[in-house]
């Protein structure tokens, strides 16, 4: 029994060396090598010294940053092409040449222009643009705009179920696969996790091409599980294009009791913005070599008349940039507004220079509008949520909690006149680790109704208030303060 002990305690010693060793090496890792925010690496470092082992594991799902080299690439004729409607545009803003109808676009170059750079985030002016709220508005929309299709369907989407509406969707792109049109659906591998390849046995007989974003080699194991594809992005025949929160599943329809009703924005968009939005896709289905590539080719981006004049940039951002265009885009907004700014998002943990830049615009006399929902479905990330969201309170901001389901909703819009709407959450998770997508409108009637939604949700709400805040429970302070500690990870 001894000799059995004294094995084991042998084996105990070498497993805690051999932790010590694996942190030691992930710490340098992740101190030296690898270039992430102060906050984000003491994190890191304090997961792998509560956790020797296992946090050596969850480092490995969660926390192990990508190969940024050519994960999205573009032929050298094609940069080159694209390069030089981006320079053009940038010269056009540094030498006051850049002519355009909206007041909203020429009040706002400077924003325009920082999207520019690093980004093929051009300006476009002649969008329509519709704004929908409502799930089951959203998808009656692209329905009947896909079973319309006659050349091409492109959709994407981080979760993407075979459910009521999931199989309405695939009714109607098989449909269309059987009159000849071209479809190609991208998913998330992680998001839609209950989604496989084998689910498309019939889609893929017609001619359909599905594909997964990062796939895993292992079932429920991904070591790129930290960096999702999380943009949802349709594309139609070069001609209409959606973008937005909603995923695909009857929960986005207001059919899961645990959430109820699911608030969300979506836009749908005619215009040369869908051809930013048909790069994207291309770019995203390219990044493997697995996939059958896309060419570049004229009839994916057809010059289309939409009678619009609304201004609109499609900026995107992710762990392979080093440039967080949403985010400084986000941030740029707040810093230019002068009368209000609202914002609705299901997760805010901001980093200190987007909170930062709300309390200043409080304190300046900026009407600032959070709204958040009342129903977590990220625990950790709520009790996050809560506490950066008291800090608003201490500076003047009103804080709203809806109440008739969950909001899901990424909005931001700055005094009527600029509005971002995408899939881009107020959270470190968007801002560095997720591929994200927005859209940045420039013009007062969309902004305008935007805010409108804002105000009929907050009929739907309850106010936050720093008394009530205060009144919490120890055991929600000992939650928030912990959510908080890991918020850079979150």
């Amino acid at each position: 029994m001894n000799i059995l002990s004294h094995g084991f305690s042998d084996i105990y010693g070498l497993l805690i060396f051999l932790g010590f060793i694996v942190n030691i090496f992930l710490s340098f890792i992740i101190i030296f090598l690898e270039r992430r925010t102060a906050s984000s690496t003491w994190a890191w470092l304090l997961v792998l010294f509560f956790l020797p082992l296992i946090g050596f594991f969850v480092y490995l799902l969660f926390g192990k940053q990508i190969n940024r080299e050519n994960l999205f690439y573009l032929n050298e004729d094609d940069k080159r092409d694209l390069e030089t409607i981006i320079n053009e545009q940038i010269y056009a803003l540094d030498h006051n040449l850049l002519i355009s109808p909206s007041e909203e676009v020429m009040k706002h170059k400077d924003l325009i222009r920082m999207l520019l750079i690093n980004q093929p985030a051009f300006l476009t002016t002649d969008n329509h643009v519709k704004v929908l709220t409502d799930g089951n508005e959203k998808f009656e929309n692209l329905i009947s705009d896909i079973l319309a299709a006659k050349e091409h369907i492109h959709i994407q989407y981080y979760i993407f179920k075979r459910d009521g509406i999931g199989q309405r969707i695939i009714d109607a792109l098989e449909v269309k696969l059987r009159e000849g049109v071209e479809v190609r659906m991208l998913y998330d591998d992680m998001g839609s996790r209950t989604l496989t390849l084998s689910k498309f046995k019939q889609f893929r007989s017609l001619g359909g091409q599905v594909e997964a974003f990062f796939p895993s080699f292992l079932p429920l194991i991904n070591f790129r599980l930290n960096n999702r594809n999380h943009r949802k992005i349709v594309v139609i025949d070069g001609a209409i294009g959606y973008i937005g929160g909603f995923n695909v599943g009857d929960e986005y329809l207001g059919l899961d009791d645990k959430f109820g009703y699911w608030r969300d924005t979506h836009l749908r968009i005619e215009g040369d913005a869908v051809n930013a939005l048909q790069l994207r896709f291309i770019l995203d289905w390219n990044s493997q070599a697995t996939r059958n590539y896309i060419p570049y080719e004229p009839k994916y981006f057809p010059d289309v008349r939409s009678g619009g004049d609304i201004g609109i940039q499609i900026a995107s951002s992710g762990p392979d940039e080093d440039l967080h265009q949403i985010k400084y885009g986000y941030i740029k907004l707040i810093s230019s507004a002068k009368d209000s700014i609202y914002i609705q998002s299901p997760y805010f943990i901001p980093d200190a220079a987007f909170l930062d830049a709300l309390k200043i615009a409080a304190l300046s006399g900026v009407k600032v509008y959070l709204m958040i929902p009342n129903k977590p479905d990220h625990p950790f990330v709520y009790w996050g949520t809560t506490t950066f969201a008291s800090e608003l309170l201490k500076v003047g901001a009103k804080v709203f909690l809806y109440e008739e389901g969950f909001i899901h909703t990424k909005m931001l819009v700055i005094d009527d006149e600029v509005a971002s709407v995408g899939t881009a959450n107020m959270d470190v998770r968007s801002f560095e680790l997720n591929f994200e997508v927005n859209a940045f409108i420039y013009d007062y009637s969309v902004a305008t109704e935007l805010r409108h939604a804002f105000e009929e949700d907050v009929k739907l709400s309850s106010e936050m208030t720093l008394e009530l805040y205060e009144q919490r429970a120890l055991w929600i302070k000992v939650k928030e303060a912990f959510a908080r500690l890991i918020a850079p990870i979150l």
